[in-house]
């Protein structure tokens, strides 16, 4: 069967991949020269298959104000005259209570467990160089409130295979050393030694050029996909620039912009942008690279995350509810400096702000968290979509079951909590 996946981003070529590996034709359509090149371009580069509890939260009642008022507030929405941003927080609001986000976290920790057993069979089959690697990872907390909440919720995950512990801020220090320069403090964390981390958008080329070299794939970039043609029930054709391409399925992998699709194929999708910035910090020498952090590092207090991709080092924070703004405000970007400056002293200069790539990406949320993966009203078009802050980790989980959902089988986890609901 011939499917044209339509969206290079992690999404899109991690789906590219599994379908070919199935035996389908694959055709995979993108607006950019370059897979990888938006939203999957900058992210956090961290693989937090242990660290999946939805946006959506009973404490998000009482930070209200903050949210709305607070310019030091690391969560930020600025409601605008947009009847899609009020259905999903109206949505997003009903989502946030301890029974949803109990079962919500139970489904993307499944979600994520196979994700990363299908990265690592992945790995084995294609060799790729996308500095991935098995770093470990560290959630800071500043107060001991937190850090028992911590323990609930540790507790918790341990009935779903995560391996975590609470510790304290000596054996912090013992292992990120890097941290002993930091100009803050904070009462403990909790580590999980099995997280990952690597290169979302390296890992999207490279796999893109490997699939290039087979039979039965083909790339077609730099296509901005416009007219839909309709027949039957079915989506028979796409518009993708000067080219018409029918297929006899497609996959929606748009990122933000498949709710815009979806409204243009006559159905809705519960899909709102999270708006968020990255810096990447070139660590120039070996006084730089011994003062930045091996293992990857989520400073709770600040929503700020670093992962360590060689001589680079991603830090990435802020969610902001915003619609499609792709400005990047200077204070964004100071408000990443001033971050590394404070754990990480030394390990750059950082006056030069275009030297750290500036970035921003929207990361398509559905209210509850979970992404939509399957069928969609329309017979011939499925979709894999709404991943919010956890594209890079579910990836590969959600392309492993979006093919196995294709092609009739039995899938290796529950596909319900993922279907498509109008």
């Amino acid at each position: 069967m011939h499917i044209c996946v339509l969206g290079a981003g992690i999404i899109g070529v991690t789906s590219a991949y599994r379908l070919l590996e199935a035996g389908h034709e694959v055709t995979l359509v993108d607006a950019a020269a370059q897979p990888g090149s938006q939203t999957s371009l900058g992210n956090g580069a961290q693989l937090s298959y242990s660290y999946v509890a939805p946006l959506a939260d009973p404490s998000v009642w009482t930070h209200w104000p903050e949210y709305l008022f607070s310019a030091d507030s690391p969560l930020t929405l600025r409601p605008k005259m947009d009847t899609a941003q009020w259905r999903w927080l109206l949505k997003f609001l009903g989502a946030c209570n301890s029974k949803r986000v109990r079962q919500t976290t139970i489904d993307l920790l499944h979600l994520s467990s196979f994700s990363r057993d299908q990265l690592r069979q992945l790995t084995a089959a294609v060799p790729l160089a996308f500095q991935h690697r098995t770093a470990g990872k560290l959630v800071l907390y500043s107060d001991a409130k937190g850090l028992e909440g911590a323990r609930r919720q540790i507790a918790f995950q341990a009935q779903h295979g995560c391996q975590q512990e609470i510790i304290d801020h000596d054996r912090c220090l013992q292992i990120e050393p890097a941290l002993a320069g930091a100009k803050r403090d904070w009462a403990g964390g909790v580590y999980t030694p099995s997280e990952e981390a690597g290169d979302c958008a390296k890992f999207c080329q490279q796999l893109v050029a490997a699939m290039a070299q087979q039979p039965g794939f083909r790339f077609a970039h730099s296509q901005r996909i416009g007219k839909l043609e309709m027949r039957d029930g079915a989506l028979a054709a796409v518009h993708a620039g000067a080219e018409k391409i029918e297929a006899e399925a497609f996959v929606l992998a748009l990122g933000a912009d498949s709710a815009g699709f979806a409204r243009q194929a006559g159905f809705s999708l519960p899909l709102y942008p999270l708006k968020g910035y990255s810096i990447t910090v070139p660590l120039h020498d070996a006084s730089h690279q011994a003062a930045a952090p091996q293992v990857s590092i989520t400073d709770l207090a600040k929503k700020i995350v670093y992962a360590r991709l060689g001589d680079r080092l991603r830090v990435a924070g802020r969610v902001e509810l915003v619609g499609m703004d792709r400005s990047i405000p200077a204070a964004a970007i100071d408000e990443l400096k001033r971050g590394v400056g404070e754990l990480f002293p030394g390990c750059a200069d950082l006056a030069d702000s275009a030297a750290l790539s500036p970035w921003t990406g929207f990361r398509p949320a559905t209210p509850s968290g979970v992404p939509i993966v399957g069928a969609s009203p329309l017979k011939n078009l499925y979709l894999n979509v709404g991943h919010g802050s956890l594209g890079w980790t579910l990836a590969h989980g959600s392309a492993s079951l979006l093919a196995q959902l294709i092609a009739g089988k039995a899938t290796t986890i529950d596909a319900k909590p993922f279907a498509y609901h109008s």
